[in-house]
C-alpha cells in the first residue's frame, strides 16, 4: 500500500496507539459525541462478532454512539476493565459490564472492544472490532441492529 512503511505500520507507535484508544474510550465514556467521532476516521468500520455484523461509515457510527451514549451506557449498573492488549495498531479491552435483568437482580456480560489505528491516517482510528453475547451486542447496536450488513468472516 501506498504510504506505509516496512513494517506496515506507517509510524504508528505502540505508545501513539494506547493514547489514542485511550483518549476514544475515556471521550466515549464520558458521554462526548463530537469529541468520540473526531478520533475515527472519516468512513470507519465496526465489526460485531461472532456474529459477524458490520456497520460502514460515520453517519451509520454516529448513530450507534447517539444511541450508545444516551441510552445503552445510563443502564449499565457497573463495569470493570478485566484488561488489555496493545500494539502498534490496536489496543484490544475487555470489560465485564452490569445491567439490571428482565428476571430481577442484574447480569453481567464479557466485552471486548479492539479498537485500531487506521494504517493510512496516524493519529485516527480506523474503527473497532467488537465481541460479545448476541444479548448485549442488540443492546448496544439497539434501533440500528436490522441495518448491520452481514460478512463474510
Amino acid at each position: 500500500m501506498a504510504g506505509r512503511d516496512a513494517s506496515g505500520t506507517n509510524g504508528w507507535t505502540r505508545e501513539a496507539m494506547y493514547a489514542l484508544g485511550m483518549r476514544h474510550a475515556t471521550l466515549e465514556a464520558e458521554g462526548d459525541l463530537a469529541g468520540t467521532m473526531e478520533t475515527l476516521i472519516a468512513e470507519p468500520i465496526y465489526e460485531f462478532w461472532p456474529i459477524g455484523r458490520r456497520m460502514v461509515g460515520s453517519a451509520a457510527v454516529e448513530r450507534y454512539y447517539e444511541h450508545l451514549i444516551g441510552t445503552f451506557m445510563p443502564l449499565q449498573i457497573g463495569y470493570e476493565m478485566i484488561g488489555e492488549t496493545l500494539s502498534e495498531l490496536a489496543l484490544s479491552q475487555e470489560y465485564m459490564m452490569e445491567f439490571p435483568s428482565d428476571r430481577g437482580g442484574s447480569e453481567k456480560f464479557r466485552v471486548m472492544g479492539i479498537l485500531y489505528g487506521d494504517p493510512e491516517t496516524p493519529g485516527k482510528m480506523g474503527g473497532e472490532r467488537i465481541w460479545g453475547d448476541e444479548r448485549i451486542l442488540r443492546h448496544m447496536v439497539g434501533p440500528i441492529w436490522d441495518e448491520l450488513e452481514r460478512m463474510d468472516a
